[in-house]
């Protein structure tokens, strides 16, 4: 079997390479197969701990020849044993390590070592694949997709997946390994009317229902259940990290752990006793993500006792100063996931053991990055103190969702804004996609948008962070820049100065549609109550082809933002006859279209509102009166049986037969010719009070 070097060996590499290093590879072709025995054994005590023999190793070709002899059926199965474990050695130094021997097409060769009958072979391939699969550089799809390419071959009928099933029951060493292969071989990417912008949803999903499908299609509950009883601490972890990747955000496989029972305890309730304090903190962590998932999944209440009083306070308790970085980050982020939606949650969460406080510590470490000399130790230091910043965010953001007295005291914490501030300009795509998501959270108090982001100049740096931002940020961003436009905000005035129009309308283009969403909605907002130099840049910008483009979208998000942006432009008598007397002919096709077209009832009423919105102005009316098509769909419109619908059409109708205005006498004869008078006494007498009263004030508009 060849393995395929990436580039030709330098002579430098070469000269690296020692005497003994090639003895170890000589052997490996002695002829007598006791001396290639104790060649693959003395190679194994060689590169033990040692990532410069490992190295020297691959380069001289060990790999190739190792799963040469690895897949001979003459090999002894001691050598076959020695030759995977020296292979997982290899596997355990550096990310191109990985890399060759995956080069070298090292997955079939083991996968066909599993259907050897000797158990110690077995676990020493297992152990193999367990290395290589939780490598970073290994796809984690690569259980899925490669592998039944040698289906028919390595497992006759059955399948990758179930013939490791069938292995957990073999040893504690399978069922670690298969668990843990498993475990990584599930991941997941890892978050109107003029109104604010409510928080995105969190954690984009890739290829990981898909992974969870698979594994609980082949009983992987069932079969690893009872794991979680082990006698095998080991074990028992490596069951409860699988459970918490296969219940992530998957209601099917959370609502079957809830129901499963494994000595006559359900699942949560051992979950629970694994959260108590006197168990490891890895697993109280693992368990209390196990928890999290299923809660978010729909299989737990929020309000349910195990979540309030175990899993809530064991998360917060992972955020305290006592515990490893590393136990703060992932507390602090399995926190922020289980709080993120609910909001009593969230207030619980925030008067638990001074938690806001608490997080502010994330933000000190490390104490002085001057001091420290040691290249490694910095480098990770400060890839410490980017997860620990990056959580708190995350935390923060959850925490501050929906709360205004959580978001005041979020603010009012020691230099909190000024860190959010600084956390949009660092380094790291994560903590800047943290910060502006709790900036986000933030921009959702009407309090704070006029005191502290304004203080700060907030709107500065957001709008630096918008370009050429990645769609991830870009998301967030443009959801925050929505809130930051509303009319109560001071930031809309110099957000509008810095060119934001050109921004926004350039978004509206954009292939995603959150971006989509986000761009009609801040010009939505930017339009509301505006002056007519912006309304006229809006529609400048957008460009009346993307405006109907936009109106012609799938998307009834970005449909509905589109017409409340319309409703928005044509407000005011001299805006609507100034937008309408170049515009008309274009905006009342598509009104047309949409009350003819198949859209819902929120759609047609707030299409409706446009209209009426139109007959309310000055000339922009006449638009209407000589559009019989529009006239006939605004009178079926106040005979429908949707109380909202006829509300909207009776508004167009009261509009144009206004008496104070010029040539009411003659709309309101061409009306009453098409029969509206006789739908509004139809009206008066409806049961609707809001219909009953509209319909008697457009009446006595023909009385007076």
């Amino acid at each position: 079997m060849a393995c395929v070097l990436e580039a030709p060996l330098r002579m430098s590499v070469l000269s690296e390479v020692t005497a003994s290093s090639r003895h170890y590879v000589d052997r490996l072709f002695d002829l007598d197969p006791q001396k290639v025995l104790q060649g693959v054994i003395d190679m194994k005590n060689a590169v033990i701990g040692n990532n410069k023999q490992k190295a020297n190793l691959i380069v001289l070709g060990a790999v190739p020849r190792l799963l040469y002899l690895l897949q001979q059926e003459t090999s002894s199965t001691e050598l076959r044993t020695e030759c995977a474990v020296v292979l997982g050695s290899l596997a355990m130094g550096t990310e191109n390590n990985v890399k060759s021997l995956l080069d070298c097409h090292i997955i079939p060769a083991l996968l066909q070592g599993l259907l050897s009958p000797d158990l110690k072979f077995i676990e020493a391939c297992l152990r193999c694949l367990r290395t290589i699969f939780i490598s970073p550089v290994t796809p984690e799809d690569l259980l899925y997709t490669l592998l039944p390419f040698y289906q028919d071959v390595l497992l006759k009928d059955a399948t990758v997946i179930s013939h490791l099933m069938a292995l957990l029951s073999r040893s504690r060493y399978t069922q670690e390994y298969i668990c843990q292969i498993f475990s990584h071989c599930c991941k997941l990417q890892h978050w109107h009317s003029c109104g604010f912008k409510s928080l995105p949803q969190p954690l984009l999903r890739a290829n990981g229902p898909d992974h969870q499908t698979i594994l609980f299609n082949h009983g992987a509950v069932q079969n690893i259940a009872h794991l979680l009883v082990s006698t095998s601490y080991k074990v028992r972890m490596q069951a409860l990290k699988c459970f918490s990747v296969l219940a992530f955000e998957n209601p099917q496989v959370s609502m079957t752990l809830v129901n499963v029972s494994v000595d006559g305890e359900l699942l949560p309730q051992i979950f629970v006793k694994m959260l108590q304090r006197d168990k490891p903190i890895e697993m109280q962590l693992t368990s209390a993500k196990c928890l999290t998932s299923m809660c978010r999944a729909g299989a737990i209440r929020t309000d349910d006792s195990c979540i309030v009083l175990k899993t809530l306070p064991c998360l917060v308790r992972m955020c305290s100063k006592e515990r490893l970085l590393e136990e703060r980050v992932e507390g602090a982020e399995t926190l922020a996931y289980l709080i993120e939606t609910d909001v009593e949650l969230q207030r619980i969460a925030s008067i638990t053991d001074h938690l806001i406080v608490m997080l502010a510590d994330y933000f000190k470490y490390p104490s002085s990055v001057s001091a420290i000399t040691d290249i490694k130790r910095l480098d990770h230091d400060l890839k410490h103190a980017h997860e620990l910043r990056q959580a708190a965010f995350k935390l923060y953001a959850s925490l501050g969702a929906n709360d205004e007295d959580i978001r005041k005291k979020i603010i009012e914490t020691e230099n909190m804004m000024d860190r959010i501030v600084n956390g949009l300009s660092e380094s790291s795509i994560k903590v800047r996609l943290a910060a502006v998501r709790c900036l986000h959270s933030l921009s959702r108090s009407v309090q704070q948008l006029r005191t502290s982001f304004q203080d700060h100049a907030v709107w500065k740096p957001l709008m630096k962070v918008l370009q050429n931002a990645p769609n991830e940020i870009l998301v967030v961003a443009s959801s925050t820049l929505c809130n930051l436009l509303l009319e109560f905000s001071p930031s809309k005035e110099p957000i509008l100065e810095s060119g934001a129009i050109e921004l926004l309308c350039s978004l509206t283009q954009s292939e995603n549609l959150a971006l989509r969403v986000n761009g009609i909605w801040a010009l939505m907002n930017m339009a509301f109550q505006a002056e007519q130099k912006i309304k006229s840049d809006i529609l400048r910008g957008l460009s009346t082809e993307q405006l109907f483009q936009l109106l012609s979208d799938s998307d009834v998000n970005v449909l509905m933002k589109t017409l409340g942006l319309l409703r928005n432009l044509l407000s005011t008598r001299p805006h609507i006859d100034h937008i309408m007397s170049t515009h008309g002919k274009q905006i009342m096709q598509a009104v047309t279209l949409i009350l003819e077209g198949e859209h819902n009832i929120e759609v047609k009423e707030q299409t409706l509102c446009i209209l009426a919105n139109i007959a309310d102005g000055t000339t922009a009316k006449e638009l209407i009166m000589t559009n019989d098509d529009i006239l006939q769909k605004i009178k079926y419109y106040m005979s429908h049986s949707n109380a909202k619908l006829q509300l909207a059409a009776m508004f167009c109708i009261s509009n144009l037969i206004w008496n104070e205005e010029e040539g009411s006498q003659e709309r309101q004869d061409k009306l009453r010719d098409m029969g509206i008078v006789d739908i509004l006494h139809k009206l008066s007498q409806s049961s609707d009070p809001n219909l009953c009263d509209k319909a008697k004030t457009a009446l006595q508009q023909y009385l007076a």
